[in-house]
């Protein structure tokens, strides 16, 4: 069995951890930190888990990681990671990061959209980036996975065969995003997440200044082999958790319908267990993936604009989260990709 810790288990996206960690066939929870909720139970934190798992939350020592763990899974917010990673990974441990520390290849990037300077340069060149439909044998052969964003992966995952097989104008892409207020975290109490402000609600926020928008257009320049300038608007709904993601971009290619579209995307991720391409005509909402690890997509291929217009629906507590972070260590453990997360979303 592989043994796995939770760094920051008592937050949002280490919750979704431990949850589908403890279901897990070749994995053992073996160490679990809040600095919140130290000293006590993991139900404490979250109650959900009384009956299913019982190990207490530490203060997180180095140490006891090292002793105690084949794998580390951090989830604390910006800047923790990297001032850590280094000392675990020279203690013999896997890392999968779920905050933004190794996502972005180049530091000065990282300082202008964080406000924060980069103490592991060492370890950009090292980190994957981790994204299985893209780098999943770069992703096996890692120490120490960059979990994506989770705006970012919905992004990504519906414009990538678009640029891959040059579909599109590369500088005309539009992404518009709706997330759920489960993406703010737990510890967020600005006025924008009480519920008489969210509740019956929608609005745009951080337009053009989003901390995802160099993220995605990283990979999107990588994939495009040209670096790129998205226009990028994220906005908060009045939901728990669910991105739906519409993403627009000009065609350039000369023969192109809805149905050439849809057998371009299938070919492309025919190998990805976990995104589902719907057919013509259809399209996703966030209630069919939530609880899940699955990305559904569909498209449609406007004439009358020469545009093509992408929707991908995402759990952005699960394939934004944790359920890639498992996905990634799946790969980097040798185990099926799919083992403990081959599951439905839920039903209602």
């Amino acid at each position: 069995m592989l043994r796995v810790g939770v760094i920051g288990a008592s937050g949002y996206g280490g919750g979704e951890l431990v949850r589908v960690l403890s279901g897990h066939p070749f994995v053992k929870l073996s160490y679990l930190t809040s600095e919140t909720n130290k000293g006590k139970d993991i139900g404490y934190s979250w109650p959900n888990m009384r009956g299913v798992v019982k190990l207490e939350c530490e203060s997180y020592k180095a140490e006891a990681a090292i002793k105690k763990c084949d794998l580390v899974f951090m989830a604390r917010d910006k800047g923790w990671a990297m001032n850590e990673a280094a000392r675990l990974l020279n203690g013999g441990l896997k890392i999968v990061d779920l905050s933004a520390d190794f996502r972005l290849r180049d530091p000065l990037v990282y300082e202008e959209w964080y406000n924060l300077a980069h103490t592991a340069t060492e370890l950009l060149n090292e980190a994957v980036f981790g994204l299985p439909e893209l780098y999943h044998d770069q992703i096996a052969d890692a120490r120490l996975i960059a979990n994506p964003g989770c705006y970012v992966t919905g992004a990504i995952l519906a414009l990538a065969p678009l640029l891959k097989n040059e579909i599109i104008n590369p500088g005309s892409i539009i992404v518009d995003a709706k997330s759920g207020v489960s993406g703010a975290g737990r510890s967020s109490y600005k006025r924008d997440y009480h519920f008489p402000e969210l509740n019956e609600n929608v609005k745009a926020y951080n337009i053009g200044a989003h901390r995802h928008t160099p993220e995605i257009e990283q990979e999107l320049s990588a994939l495009a082999d040209q670096d790129l300038n998205i226009s990028f608007t994220p906005h908060l709904i009045p939901i728990t958790r669910g991105i739906l993601t519409t993403a627009y971009a000009d065609v350039t290619a000369q023969v192109v319908s809805t149905e050439s579209l849809t057998e371009i995307y299938r070919e492309f991720y025919k190998t990805s267990p976990f995104v589902v391409i719907l057919d013509p005509g259809e399209y996703p909402a966030t209630k069919s993936t939530v609880g899940s690890n699955f990305c559904q997509i569909g498209m449609k291929f406007d004439p009358r604009t020469d545009r093509v217009v992408v929707v991908s629906a995402i759990d952005n507590l699960m394939k934004g989260a944790a359920g890639q972070a498992v996905q990634n260590m799946n790969l980097m453990a040798g185990f099926d990709e799919t083992a403990g997360l081959m599951y439905p979303g839920v039903c209602a």
